[in-house]
């Protein structure tokens, strides 16, 4: 933990995944208040990592709002279960909050999306700590990039309250050169990517940027997800066999 000045010395606590060896990877896991971008081509494991990050939050006693526009409460719930992950006694406890929403499929769809979560946050900011968004792909594909950017700016602003907010993006979701901006605006950056090893496929973490972080970054992380455990870290040299 480290101190937070901003909010008057107050200990800021680390988002964890729950997994020791993965948090050591992340350079100790994600401060409170960091606008966090987790970016990644489809299936590399953007959806596995923000489940993992919920699961370690609630074990930690922070209380999250997840947004999902892939699932329905149940079945993210179910997924979550399958996977080790059951958070359903924070789910009845109003731990954990999860609001389906709709896929857009034009700008003005998406701008009203973007809307009402800004709204939507802002009226549930007292009782949350963490907010994930899976994912914004989406709506940010319908909009200009100047309504993204206002978005992000937002955001940033209800993270300087020391609430923390977890988008997941695809990486076809923007040019590189908007992608530069928002990663910039971001306190942390996760990038995701299926790699080709031998004759297997391997999910890698690249851990990009994490402001604050007790321990160095810029680790890459090769990992499996498997029933009943989750995301397990695969050492490189296995990988490589």
């Amino acid at each position: 933990m480290v101190a937070n000045p901003a909010a008057g010395g107050r200990t800021k606590r680390a988002v964890s995944t729950g997994n020791i060896e993965l948090d050591k990877k992340m350079g100790g896991g994600i401060p409170e208040g960091s606008l966090t971008l987790i970016e990644g081509q489809s299936d590399s494991g953007k959806s596995v990592l923000v489940q993992q990050l919920t699961w370690g939050a609630l074990r930690d006693g922070m209380r999250v709002l997840f947004y999902t526009t892939e699932n329905t409460t149940r079945s993210l719930l179910n997924q979550m279960q399958d996977l080790g992950l059951d958070v359903e006694d924070q789910f009845l406890l109003g731990k954990l909050s999860i609001f389906p929403v709709p896929q857009a499929f034009d700008e003005e769809q998406s701008r009203q999306v973007l809307q009402m979560l800004r709204r939507h946050i802002a009226q549930q900011q007292e009782n949350i700590d963490i907010v994930i968004i899976d994912s914004l792909t989406t709506f940010v594909s319908h909009v200009e990039d100047k309504e993204t950017l206002i978005f992000f700016t937002l955001c940033k602003e209800f993270c300087d309250l020391n609430k923390t907010i977890m988008f997941t993006l695809h990486s076809f979701a923007f040019n590189e050169q908007m992608f530069t901006r928002l990663r910039s605006i971001c306190d942390a950056h996760l990038k995701l990517r299926v790699e080709e090893i031998g004759d297997q496929l391997v999910k890698a973490l690249e851990v990009a940027k994490i402001r604050g972080a007790e321990k160095s970054t810029g680790n890459v992380i090769s990992f499996d997800v498997e029933p009943n455990l989750g995301m397990r870290i695969v050492p490189i040299t296995k990988a490589q066999a």
